[in-house]
């Protein structure tokens, strides 16, 4: 399992972190980690982002380059003083990265790439927004078969553009994702479109989270109340499923509202997507799921499947990827996604005990650091006073 390594190992390579933190001091922790994160993910030489760092038995590398995950990031960084930006991109500006990645989607046409880059756009109110939202039209975001989260992402773009042309195209692009909700389960699938396929009755953590957000933002800018109603049916539904000690579980059924399979458990979905989507339903006026946001938290800063100890590497200064389970390379996830499909109520027996979970991934990637930042700008952090576990030796 390239890139895991046992909780005992991570536990032997790690310093303590202090006793007793209260949340607010965590979430200025994560948010400090985020820009030097950041920093070290950003290749100047490409005004773009890289896809991941990973850990080797040689130190820390970067690796690749992901347009996508440079959108993300300049999302995040939109609502941040320019002296917190300058301590990611250097002399950069973000208007440079911007046009570096709109320069990269030249010769691709991926829904969500394009949305999140309209987004960005729509944030740092660049012009190139006009431009990017006509191509995102092309694209029929509501009417062609897409994956869910990218008709999220469109929706969430759309939403912050006060452009005519997507003011057009909110509303049916709205309403196509509003289609694919379940009302007996209240989750929302993997595609738009008809399903097909072994697997196309799970639907992930994103599939579910990205479109609650979505419909808040689009419940804002149109005053939609079906559409708010249902982002607090799924918000609701998904927080009855939040593990015992507060993990944003991975794969669950679309047909029946129960979890598939619970690992791996995500850094960002606990730190990032999870409030993320969850505080704009509160902004909208829809469900208040900060409880639930509170228990996320505190299962990063504490994991019962590390023995107390946390995904925030204070050694490496970066919050590594996941907790898995120690399997062959998702095994599990198949096994329970086969087992679901022949009735929606079977699982394999037995997977926790064969493969424990504790297992970590020592990678991260800067869409998780931008989204952590467009969950958690300076001012909600100032008002976030619930306190944390005390964070120990990780």
């Amino acid at each position: 399992m390239n890139g895991i390594a046992s909780v005992e190992a991570v536990n032997a390579a790690r310093h303590a972190h202090p006793g007793h933190q209260s949340m607010t001091s965590t979430l200025r922790q994560l948010r400090a980690m985020s820009f030097r994160g950041l920093a070290r993910m950003y290749s100047p030489a490409d005004h773009l982002f890289v896809f991941c760092v990973r850990r080797n038995p040689s130190g820390t590398i970067a690796e690749g380059l992901s347009p996508r995950y440079t959108a993300i990031t300049l999302i995040g960084l939109a609502g941040e003083h320019e002296s917190q930006v300058a301590k990611v991109l250097g002399s950069d500006s973000p208007g440079m990265v911007l046009n570096s990645l709109t320069a990269s989607l030249a010769e691709r046409d991926n829904l969500g790439d394009v949305a999140l880059t309209a987004w960005a756009a729509s944030l740092m109110k660049a012009s190139a927004v006009e431009s990017l939202v006509t191509r995102l039209a092309r694209l029929r975001p509501a009417d062609q078969v897409h994956p869910v989260v990218e008709v999220s992402w469109a929706l969430s773009a759309l939403s912050e553009v006060t452009l005519p042309e997507a003011e057009r195209l909110r509303g049916p692009v709205a309403e196509r994702l509003m289609s694919t909700f379940n009302p007996e389960s209240e989750l929302f699938p993997h595609m738009t479109g008809k399903p097909s396929g072994a697997r196309s009755h799970v639907a992930c953590f994103a599939d579910l989270i990205y479109p609650i957000q979505a419909l808040s933002k689009y419940a804002v800018a149109s005053g939609d109340t079906r559409a708010l109603d249902m982002a607090s049916r799924a918000a609701r539904r998904l927080c009855s499923l939040q593990g015992s000690a507060g993990q944003w579980w991975w794969h669950y059924d679309h047909r029946n509202g129960q979890v598939v399979e619970g690992y791996p458990v995500y850094a960002i979905h606990q730190d990032a997507m999870g409030p993320m989507g969850l505080f704009a339903l509160l902004d909208a006026g829809g469900a208040d799921c900060r409880k639930e946001i509170r228990r996320g938290l505190e299962w990063l800063v504490c994991s019962p499947e590390l023995n107390g100890g946390s995904l925030i590497d204070q050694n490496s200064d970066l919050i590594w990827r996941k907790v898995a389970r120690h399997e062959p390379r998702k095994a599990v996830r198949y096994l329970q996604g086969a087992a679901s499909r022949i009735h929606a109520g079977l699982r394999v027996p037995g997977v926790d005990t064969v493969f424990p979970s504790g297992a970590i991934d020592f990678e991260d990637r800067p869409y998780h650091l931008g989204w952590l930042l467009h969950a958690w700008p300076e001012s909600r952090v100032a008002t976030w006073q619930t306190a944390a576990r005390p964070v120990v030796n990780a």
